[in-house]
């Protein structure tokens, strides 16, 4: 019984990052990594998730030759980290820290 109420007290942090560019998404978890690591917590991750590709297909011309198109296509990259035992001052450090541009952060208290 006191293992499972300690298990329920402890505060885990999810957090997800997407963005076009590989190189962009591994300096921005490089930076939350190393913030996470200054306050304490402990890190599961990053955790690389598949790369969705969003395919277009248009033709060429803009009248005849249905033959001639050309495919364009988007690339966007997910990482995943888990903090466990985090304390304020990570809440802190993660909310005062800045990111490169192009990278979109979605934060979950678990």
């Amino acid at each position: 019984m006191a293992k499972d109420s300690k298990k329920e007290n402890i505060q885990r942090i999810r957090i997800t990052l997407k963005a076009f560019d590989h190189t962009i998404i591994d300096k921005a978890v490089d930076t939350i990594i190393q913030t996470a690591e200054r306050t304490g917590a402990i890190i599961a991750g990053p955790i690389p998730l598949p790369t969705k590709i969003k395919k277009f297909t248009i033709n060429r011309s803009t009248f005849i030759s249905k033959d001639a198109r050309e495919q364009f296509e988007m690339r966007i990259h997910k990482r995943l980290i888990d903090l466990r035992e985090t304390t304020s001052a990570t809440i802190e450090a993660l909310t005062n820290l800045s990111l490169p541009a192009g990278v979109d952060i979605e934060i979950k208290m678990l």
